[in-house]
C-alpha cells in the first residue's frame, strides 16, 4: 500500500473516538467505504456547483444539436423582425400561402369555393341585398342577386299558422339569377327548404313526362289518348290500351296536362316511354345530379324499377319516392322557357374585399340541352292551359282583367300528394309569367306542406309573387320613361 493508504489509516485511528460508525469500516470492505464517502460528498456539494454542471451539460447538448441540424441541411436560426414594417411583410407572405382563395391572387374563386367559405345559413330569409363576412381577419362584402322588395314581400306573406313547411323560389329563367328565396320550417328555423329535396315531386313530374313523349314520340298539344275511370286515380285496370268493360274517353295532351289526369300519363309511361326513356329524360332535367350553386343543394331523386306499373307511377307523379327541391322546380321551368336548355342557378352576384377589389363575379352558365326548342314550346302551351282551364283556374280567376296580370302570359303546373302518415299534404306550384310586349320574365316554384288545416296554397303564393314583381317592374319602367 502507498503512502496515501498509510495516511488514511492513521487518520482513521485518530477519529475512532468520535461516534461516526460509518468510518469504522474494515479494509476488506473498501469498496463499500468509498461508496459511502462519495455519496456523502455529493450531498455536501453546494447548489452553485450543481447548477454549473447542469449548464455545462446543457450547453454541450445544444452545440451537438446545432452541428447535427446544420449538417442535415436545416436552418440554424430564424429571422425575427425588429421593425413593424418587417412584421407586416412577413405576415403578408404567410397569407399569400393560405389555402383561402379569397387571400390568394393566384387562384380564381368559383361556386365550390364559396360553398366552403360561406355558411349557407347566412342566406336563409335575408332581407338585405348585401352582407359582410369575415375570413382570417379580413372583411368581405357579398352582393346577392335577390330582388329585395319581392323578398321582403314574400317573407311578410308567409302563413306560418297552418303550414309545416314552406319553400318559395323566384328566378330569372335566362340567367339563373335567384330573385327570391324564402323558407319556413316549423321544426328547424335554420333549415333552408328551398334547397331541400325531401318533397315528393307529385304531378310536377308530368313536365318531364310530357316533354319526353312530345320529343320522343312526336306528340303535340292536340294529341289524344283514351282513358277510363277517375282523373286522379291510378289503377292497373286504367293502364290497358283498350278496355271492353269500361267506357273509354278521349282527351288531348293539353287537357290531360292542365287537369293532371293520372291514367293518361300512366299509360304514356307504360306504352310510349318505358323505363329507359323515363330515366334518360329525368337525368337530362337534373334528377340524381348535383346542382351547381353557391350553397349546397340536396339532389332531386328518382328510381325507376323494372315494373310497368311503377313506370306509370313515376310518369304520372303518383308516388312519394320521386323527390325534388323548390330550387330544382324553378330550374325545370327555366328549361322550358330557355328553349330546352338547363341553366345553373346564381345567388351571389359578386364578392369584394375590404379595399373594394372584385374577387368574384357571377356569370350565366347554360348547361346541356334537355329537349328541343320545338318541344319546349309545346310544353309551354300545356302550362298555359293549366292557368286558363286547369288546376290553377280558380287561383288565377280574373287575371285577364287585372291591371298587372292581364299584361302577362302565365303558365304553370300543380301537384298534390299526402305523406305516408297522411297527416300532412304537400302542395306544389311551378310556373312562369312573362310580358306579352316586353322582355320581363320570372319563374316561380313553391311548395307548402299543410297540416291539420289548409292555409295559403302554393299557387296563391305564386300569384302574389308574380303580381308584386311585375307591379314593381312596370313602376320602374314608368320612372325610366319619365
Amino acid at each position: 500500500m502507498g503512502t496515501g493508504g498509510k495516511y488514511r489509516s492513521k487518520r482513521m485511528k485518530k477519529r475512532t473516538s468520535v461516534q461516526r460508525p460509518e468510518l469504522l469500516i474494515p479494509r476488506s470492505n473498501w469498496k463499500y467505504y468509498r461508496s459511502n464517502v462519495k455519496s456523502r460528498n455529493v450531498r455536501k456539494k453546494p447548489l452553485a456547483s450543481v447548477c454549473r454542471k447542469i449548464f455545462k451539460y446543457a450547453t454541450s447538448l445544444f452545440l451537438l444539436f446545432v452541428v447535427i441540424y446544420g449538417i442535415s441541411g436545416g436552418a440554424v436560426y430564424h429571422y425575427m423582425p425588429t421593425r413593424p414594417d418587417d412584421f407586416s411583410n412577413m405576415l403578408s407572405e404567410e397569407e399569400s400561402k393560405s389555402d383561402n382563395p379569397l387571400l390568394n391572387d393566384e387562384r380564381s374563386i368559383g361556386k365550390k369555393d364559396i360553398r366552403t367559405l360561406l355558411d349557407s345559413r347566412r342566406f336563409i330569409n335575408i332581407r338585405n341585398k348585401q352582407f359582410d363576412f369575415i375570413s382570417e381577419g379580413h372583411c368581405f362584402q357579398v352582393d346577392t342577386t335577390l330582388d329585395i322588395p319581392l323578398q321582403n314581400f314574400l317573407l311578410e306573406k308567409l302563413d306560418r299558422s297552418t303550414a309545416r313547411y314552406i319553400g318559395i323560389v323566384a328566378m330569372e329563367p335566362y340567367t339563373g339569377r335567384v330573385l327570391s328565396m324564402v323558407s319556413f320550417d316549423e321544426n328547424d328555423p335554420y333549415n333552408n327548404l328551398c334547397t331541400d329535396s325531401r318533397f315528393p315531386a307529385a304531378s310536377v313530374f308530368k313536365i318531364v313526362t310530357a316533354a319526353a313523349v312530345i320529343e320522343k314520340c312526336g306528340f303535340n298539344s292536340d294529341s289524344k289518348i283514351a282513358y277510363s275511370g277517375g282523373k286522379h286515380t291510378l289503377y292497373k285496370s286504367q293502364l290497358k290500351k283498350k278496355s271492353k268493360r269500361r267506357r273509354m274517353r278521349d282527351i288531348t295532351l293539353r287537357d290531360s296536362f292542365a287537369q293532371s289526369v293520372n291514367p293518361v300519363f300512366g299509360k304514356i309511361g307504360v306504352h310510349y316511354l318505358g323505363k329507359d326513356a323515363l330515366e334518360a329524360y329525368a337525368d337530362a332535367f337534373g334528377f340524381n345530379q348535383d346542382i351547381g350553386f353557391e350553397i349546397p343543394v340536396a339532389p332531386s331523386m328518382i328510381t325507376v324499377f323494372d315494373d310497368p306499373y311503377h313506370w306509370a307511377e313515376v310518369a304520372s307523379g303518383f308516388n312519394r319516392e320521386t323527390t325534388i327541391s323548390p330550387l330544382h322546380g324553378a330550374l325545370m321551368v327555366s328549361t322550358i322557357l330557355n328553349h330546352g336548355r338547363l341553366v345553373e342557378p346564381v345567388l351571389v352576384e359578386e364578392i369584394l374585399d375590404d379595399n373594394g377589389k372584385l374577387l368574384y363575379q357571377s356569370e350565366p352558365v347554360t348547361l346541356n340541352r334537355v329537349i328541343t326548342s320545338d318541344a319546349s314550346k309545346i310544353v309551354k302551351r300545356l302550362m298555359g292551359a293549366t292557368i286558363a282551364s286547369g288546376t290553377c283556374r280558380k287561383a288565377f280567376r280574373g287575371y285577364k282583367k287585372d291591371t298587372v296580370l292581364s299584361r302577362l302570359n302565365i303558365g304553370g303546373k300543380t301537384g298534390t300528394i299526402s305523406n305516408k302518415k297522411r297527416d300532412a299534404r304537400y302542395d306544389w306550384f311551378v310556373g312562369f309569367a312573362e310580358e306579352k310586349q316586353g322582355p320581363g320574365t320570372i319563374v316561380i316554384s313553391a311548395v307548402v306542406a299543410h297540416g291539420k288545416y289548409i292555409g295559403i296554397k302554393a299557387k296563391q303564393y305564386a300569384r302574389f309573387a308574380i303580381k308584386e314583381y311585375f307591379n314593381n317592374y312596370f313602376e320602374k319602367q314608368k320612372r325610366v320613361q319619365n
